[in-house]
């Protein structure tokens, strides 16, 4: 007998809120050290807080964890629905 778990909505994303913040912590340290620093500035580009500042990475982090975990609950909500 096997038991079926059902799938954490809230467990996926804050995982991949924590990801994504880790991510953007990493470029941004990245970016102040001259370590792919063209990733960084096209990540820049794409998310409206980040930048090379202090306040930017963590805006920057914000931003990612926020815009993550909502894509990664309605992927994991969406599944669950159709499965």
């Amino acid at each position: 007998m096997t038991i079926h778990k059902q799938p954490n909505e809230l467990a996926a994303g804050y995982a991949g809120a924590i990801v994504a913040a880790l991510s953007m912590l990493l470029l941004g340290i990245g970016w102040n050290i001259g370590v792919y620093v063209g990733a960084a500035e096209q990540m820049a580009k794409w998310h409206y807080l980040f930048s090379p500042s202090i306040g930017g990475i963590i805006g920057g982090m914000a931003e990612a964890a926020v815009i993550t975990f909502v894509f990664v609950y309605l992927f994991v909500w969406l599944y669950h629905k159709f499965e």
